[in-house]
Parts: structure tokens; sequence; C-alpha cells
């Protein structure tokens, strides 16, 4: 009697790759297969088990006497001897094409809204083109949300990575479903579309974002990737990638204006620092893998304008501080990435502000760029210059009033209380569904300031104050 052929034992070669009979180990979402011939870094491979059943997976180690590999849906019943490892000789890709808009997908592409695939226009490598540097263009253009907080003071601009950091309870699906519906380029007859990724997400809030989208009739202009909590976690590594591979199509190819918004990264890096326990690797901060900050800019890089190309890719990555803790690794390497950051606060949003915007920390680093003459309006810098320098003012006033009691206050120090209150209630304050234009945010900027005394307001020219400041007092209940 013959035996059994051991683990790494060429069965038989396809025209498609190479497959292999037995797996040497199994060890969480990983799987270990002894010598094979030269496998390539990121190659497809497809795990199939006792029942012919295929799971697909991406090559994450390999060597002359060992190939790891990644099982994008986890490894449950899986044998050793009864499982087969069948090599591609090719990269994980994905079908692109403009009939994706619309329509709702799991991680890895496929559809999960019950209607059939689409044809692709182009079937491109998940990890992405590389780009030369030098044919990047700088982003200048304004993208309007319709959100005061980010409009008038954090702007996002065309081609920009702007991430938000919250934390669990904060609305951040609300605020990130609402720029998905409301964001357009200022002229608005470009081409525009958002491509939505969700990964590690609960149904309730799948079943959210594609409710807010129809309802509002925007949903043909999106493309939802979805990889729910319930799914293999090891799916999450690879979602990020297939939707930005479509929005490469959409924006390099199609000459379409592609918003990409990535919620939530932390369950990302989670799957990550998972697969590296998973490897023996040695970890770095917080368990994370040393690799975590390259990982992140493989992703966030993948965005911008190309000289030469009309498209381009606008990206809004959203991650859930652990503990509220801004120094925690994923949301420290994401701020060296990219270009600032919006705050969600939490004593905000238990004040009722909504969108809860934390004035201070929050940041766009090009926001100079792309606004005043001539982009939205001459004013804009340094009204947004001001209401930061004001605003700043409140908190020490806030915190002086802890001490002494507003009573005790100087008549200067309650008008910055005004409006600070002005500034959080009618400023930053808007409805879930309310849709505010530049020209609107500025007004209200201009009516917060008007609670300040003229003499205070040092970064804004003597013709803007004569255009625009009108003294006024500070609202019943505002």
């Amino acid at each position: 009697m013959s035996a059994e052929p051991r683990a790494g034992t060429l069965r038989r070669e396809l025209a498609a790759g190479r497959e292999y009979r037995g797996l040497d180990r199994i060890d969480g979402p990983l799987v270990f297969v002894k010598r094979t011939h030269p496998v390539g870094y990121r190659e497809l491979v497809e795990i199939v088990d006792a029942e012919g059943h295929a799971r697909l997976g991406m090559v994450l180690d390999t060597s002359e006497d060992l190939v790891v590999a990644q099982v994008f849906e986890g490894t449950q019943a899986l044998t050793l001897p009864g499982s087969r490892a069948r090599f591609r000789g090719a990269p994980l890709t994905v079908g692109a094409s403009r009939r994706m808009l619309g329509r709702t997908f799991d991680g890895l592409g496929r559809p999960r809204d019950g209607g059939p695939a689409p044809l692709p226009d182009a079937t491109n490598d998940v990890n992405g083109r590389p780009v030369n540097p030098v044919a990047r263009e700088y982003p200048r253009d304004f993208i309007q949300t319709g959100i005061s907080a980010i409009d008038g003071m954090n702007t996002l601009i065309r081609g920009q990575k702007l991430p938000i950091f919250s934390g669990n309870g904060l609305p951040h699906n609300e605020l990130a479903a609402q720029i998905a519906r409301q964001a357009r380029l200022r002229d608005g007859g470009a081409d525009f579309a958002v491509v939505f990724a969700a990964m590690g997400v609960k149904h309730d809030v799948a079943r959210f974002f594609e409710r807010s989208f129809e309802e509002s009739g925007v949903l043909d202009k999106v493309a939802l990737f979805l990889s729910l909590a319930d799914d293999p976690s090891i799916e999450r590594i690879v979602t990020p990638r297939v939707a930005l591979t479509v929005a490469e199509h959409l924006a390099f190819d199609l000459g379409m204006h592609v918003l990409v918004v990535m919620t939530d990264m932390a369950n990302y890096c989670e799957a990550l620092r998972e697969i590296s326990t998973a490897r023996g690797e040695i970890p770095s901060r917080k368990g994370y893998p040393g690799y975590l900050y390259s990982d992140l800019a493989e992703l966030y890089e993948r965005s911008g304008m190309i000289r030469g190309r009309p498209g381009s890719i606008t990206q809004l990555p959203i991650l859930t501080m652990p503990n509220d803790d801004i120094s925690h690794p994923i949301p420290d390497l994401t701020g060296y990435i990219t270009e600032g950051q919006i705050v969600l606060d939490r004593s905000m949003y238990g004040r009722g502000v909504y969108p809860p915007v934390a004035g201070l920390p929050s940041l766009s680093r090009l926001m100079k760029d792309g606004i005043g003459e001539g982009m939205t309006r001459e004013d804009h810098p340094r009204l947004a210059a001001q209401l930061f320098a004001s605003y700043s003012k409140v908190k020490d006033v806030r915190d002086l009033a802890a001490v002494i009691g507003e009573d005790e206050l100087a008549p200067l120090d309650r008008k910055y209380l005004e409006f600070g209150e002005f500034f959080e209630k009618r400023f930053v304050t808007q409805a879930r569904d309310e849709d505010r234009d530049i020209e609107r945010t500025l007004e209200l900027g201009w009516a917060a300031l008007g609670l300040l005394p003229r003499d205070e307001l040092r970064r804004v020219t003597e013709a803007e104050l004569d255009a625009h400041w009108v003294e006024r007092e500070a609202e019943e209940g505002a």
C-alpha cells in the first residue's frame, strides 16, 4: 500500500499555477506549506478543503523551505492532510467598472446585494499601481461637504487624505454617511462618485449605511464594500485594497473625482495585529507589528491627482481611538502620514453638539491652498484664523469660570463665553440631514464674531470688518 503523500508534495501542475496536497500547519487565519516551488510575495492562493470548496488567500511570506498564506475566509474545518494549496502564479485582482456604482459588495468585491457580478472594464491588482512621485499634482480644489465645522474650519481639498479621529459611541458613522451623501465639488459640474469601505461593522451599521444612501437618492453614485463583524477578521485586510483599486479605475481610467471613505481603520489594524501574532513576529507598540506605519502608508498614499489624468482620489479614513487616546499608535501614525485630522470630542457630544468636531485639535494642512478668492470666498482664510483664535480663548475663560464662578468674570470674558456658546450651538451644530453651502457657513462665522468687540478681531482686515462684521447681542438659548 502506498504511503499518503506528505505535506507539500506536488500533486499536479495547472495552467493557472501549481497545486500541493496537504498542509504543514494551520495557525489561526494562516496556513503553512513546505517544499513548494518559488512562490511570489502576495501571490493569490486557493485553499481547497476535503469537500472541494475553495477559499481565497494571499501569500504573506515565502522562502525556499516554507510559504505562509493568510486565508481571507478563515480556516475553520480545514484539515492538514485533507486540504490542498493551489498557487495561482498571480496576485489577487478585482474586476472594476463604472457599473459597480449603485451596488453593494462584500470585502472581497463579490456582490452581496443579490445581483449578478458587474461586467468588468478592467481587472487590476488589488495592491495598486505605483505612481511616480513627480507625476503627482498638488491638491488645491475645495470639496464642499455641507458641514460647517469642516468646510469653514478644516476644509477638505480634492486629492487630500483627511482622517476623522473618533471614539466608541461617538457619531462617526452618521458623520461619514452625511459626508458621503453631501460631498461635491464647488462647481457641481464634475463627475463625482463615492467609494465606501466598511471594515468589521455590525449588521445594523451596515443597514444604516445602505438605507442612508438609498433614501437620499445618492446610491447610484456610491460603490459600497461591507466586511461585517461576523465575517472572518482576516477579510478586513483586503477590503480597503479592493475598494481603492475600484476607486483608482474610476479616477485614473474614467476621469471621475472619487471620495473614498474607509471606516473603521482601527478594525483593520486589529486584523494586522492578529496576523502578526499568529506569525510569531516581535511586537512593537501596544502589540502592533513594527510595519504598521508602512502598511497604513501603503493605503493612504493611494490618493491624490496624477498629472495628465483628469480624475482624483480624496480619502477620508475614519478610526476609533481606543480609550479616546490620540497618542495611541493607530491615530499617532495616521497623523504622520495624512494631511491633518478631524477630531470628534466626547464632551461636546455630551452637550448635544452634532457633529462634535473639536475646534482646537482638528486641522487641515492643505486648507490654505484650497480656499480664498476664486475658490471659496476672499475672506475665508482670515475668518477661519479669527474663529480659531477666538475659540482658543474660550477654553481659557471656561477654565477660569470653573474656579472663580461665571459671575466674577470680567465683561470681556463673559463676551467670550457668549461667543463660545453661539459658536458651538449655531456654527458647529447642524442637523444630520442639513447641507449648508459655504456662503451660509461663512455668514454664521461672521455672526459668531459679532458677539465680540471689534478691537478683539485682529486676524481679519478692516475692509472685511466693514463688509461683514455687525455688532450683536447673544441670542436667548444660543
